[in-house]
C-alpha cells in the first residue's frame, strides 16, 4: 500500500524558508507523477508543483515560479519541496501527492489526477 509522510512545516516570517519532505512508501519501481498541494482555510485546493519521477521535468503553478523548487532522491525515495521567499499568501495545509506518469501531463488543477495523498503539513507565514 502506497503511504506518502510529509514533514517539515512550520511557522515562518515573511521572506523566510522551509523545506517540505515526503517520504514515499509502498510504491514498485517505475515512473510516476509526485506532487504538492496545498489549500488555505475556504479556498479550494490548488497544485503548486509537480515532478515526473524518472523524467525530472516539473510545472510550477505561477504564483511559485521562482521560489518553490521540486526536488527526489530516489534512493530513499522522497520528494522535496523548497519553498523561499515566503509570502503570507503562501499560508495553507501543503499535501505531497501520487499518480501515475498521465497525471504529469496535464495541469495539477485540484489534484483530480492523483492517486495517493498524505496527510498533510501546516505553513504559516506571517507578515
Amino acid at each position: 500500500q502506497v503511504q506518502l509522510v510529509e514533514s517539515g512545516g512550520g511557522s515562518v516570517q515573511a521572506g523566510g524558508s522551509l523545506r517540505l519532505s515526503c517520504a514515499v512508501s509502498g510504491y514498485t519501481s517505475g515512473s510516476r507523477c509526485m506532487g504538492w498541494f496545498r489549500q488555505a482555510p475556504g479556498k479550494e485546493r490548488e497544485g503548486v508543483a509537480i515532478i515526473n519521477t524518472s523524467r525530472g521535468s516539473t510545472y510550477y503553478v505561477e504564483s511559485v515560479k521562482g521560489r518553490f523548487t521540486i526536488s527526489q532522491d530516489n534512493a530513499k525515495p522522497t520528494v522535496y519541496l523548497q519553498m523561499n521567499s515566503l509570502e503570507p499568501e503562501d499560508t495553507a495545509m501543503y499535501y505531497c501527492a501520487a499518480g501515475s506518469r498521465q497525471a504529469c501531463t496535464v495541469v495539477p488543477g485540484s489534484g483530480s489526477s492523483f492517486d495517493y495523498w498524505g496527510q498533510g503539513t501546516q505553513v504559516t507565514v506571517s507578515s
